[in-house]
């Protein structure tokens, strides 16, 4: 039986658009040149900073994203960019009597923005906050902590494998693989995904009818 239904942010809950496009921005860049970028690291693997680093070597990321905070150009977080079927899925869960959780690899700031949205959730947290970021143990530790479920009556649902389905399975979770985004369209149909994921989804709302099945 599923207690717990643990949900990633980017590109799971929330668009990247507006968070890439800012960078854009600050680093005086097209916007399409850092879509492309974020792609290739995708694509290769590696880390989606890495896309920010190809710009401007050397950068220092956390630096830059508190000078941009400085001068009043900080991350921004609005109802718009949420997926469509972000508030139903959530509500439809709660009816269902599921606890559920967002907990992804987001800043301090990302989660004061996304808690403001009154989400129909009884908890939102990012590894800022918890000072663990995925993929590490520790994340899914706290992860398992806030569940107040057992691991297997304990789903993760996000659209990024290395960061999110591989490594909630080595906790003992179950995993939700959805199909979103660069990172979930890239790695739908691999091989090892398929073997992993307990669900491969499309949209938010599948996961009322898992629960309720």
């Amino acid at each position: 039986m599923i207690e717990t239904i643990v949900l990633d942010i980017g590109e799971t809950l929330v668009r990247d658009d507006a968070y890439w496009a800012g960078w854009a921005d600050w680093l005086g860049v097209p916007r399409h040149t850092v879509s492309a970028l974020v792609g290739a690291v995708v694509v290769a693997g590696r880390d989606n900073a890495e896309a920010l680093r190809l710009l401007r070597p050397g950068i220092d990321v956390d630096a830059e994203r508190v000078a941009r905070e400085e001068v009043g150009r900080g991350e921004q977080l609005a109802e718009e960019d949420l997926y469509p079927d972000v508030r139903g899925a959530l509500s439809g869960l709660r009816k269902l009597g599921v606890r559920v959780v967002v907990a992804g690899n987001q800043t301090a700031r990302a989660g004061k923005l996304l808690r403001g949205l009154d989400l129909p959730v009884d908890l939102i947290v990012t590894s800022e906050e918890w000072g663990a970021a995925k993929p590490g143990a520790a994340f899914f530790a706290r992860v398992l902590e806030v569940a107040q479920a057992e691991p297997r009556e304990t789903v993760y649902v996000g659209d990024h494998p290395p960061n999110d389905v591989f490594p909630a399975k080595r906790a003992g979770m179950r995993a939700a693989h959805l199909r979103r985004g660069p990172w979930g369209h890239w790695w739908a149909d691999d091989p090892e995904v398929v073997r992993a994921a307990d669900w491969r989804i499309d949209t938010l709302t599948d996961l009322i009818a898992i629960i309720a099945d």
